[in-house]
């Protein structure tokens, strides 16, 4: 619990779109997401549209005229984690999870797949040297998968398999700047 501001999940997270009709068509059509809110910015500025995303959270797109094309590498990851790539930029955002339950992950792998979405295999997340475990055991704390929007944006379902912030989830010192190799 945050005892300096009473912050109760996320509101939104606003992202850029290319084409605010193929997102639409993505989020709603494809992830069934209910568009919730659409605004015309003033002076020809773009578009700003809002998608319920559950649990009382928004997922939003900003459609901007002149917004320059992403860089893949830099804005997000150039592949799914998967098959080898998670570097993106300082600054960007890597990709956006959403919340599924356990016992239905694997169904909707299969869903997105019929959907002619590609989709990585699932992820077992665990603490060993790899952090994936080819098999559930008791120490998979996530699994997941990953895919991407029509703009390459990264997109993960993950289900959690049980609470984490139990007695050695927390044991890593953050690293600093100076210890970037850029």
């Amino acid at each position: 619990m945050n005892s300096e501001f009473e912050v109760r999940g996320v509101n939104h997270i606003a992202l850029v779109c290319s084409d605010m009709k193929q997102t639409v068509d993505f989020y709603s059509g494809v992830l069934g997401m209910p568009l919730i809110k659409t605004i015309e910015l003033p002076m020809g500025w773009g578009q700003h549209f809002f998608f319920d995303c559950g649990g009382g959270n928004a997922l939003a797109f900003f459609w901007f005229p002149d917004a320059p094309e992403g860089v893949p590498g830099v804005s997000a990851p150039r592949n799914l984690p998967d098959r080898g790539e998670l570097l993106s930029a300082v600054g960007s955002m890597n990709h956006i999870a959403f919340d599924v339950p356990p016992e239905r992950i694997e169904e909707y792998r299969e869903r997105l797949v019929a959907k002619g979405i590609d989709v990585g295999v699932l992820l077992n997340h665990d603490d060993s040297e790899f952090g994936v475990a080819p098999e559930m055991h008791d120490g998979v704390f996530v699994r997941s998968i990953y895919f991407k929007d029509p703009d390459g944006v990264l997109v993960e379902f993950a289900a959690w398999t049980r609470q984490v912030g139990q007695p050695g989830d927390v044991r890593h010192e953050p690293r600093t700047a100076a210890e970037r190799t850029v």
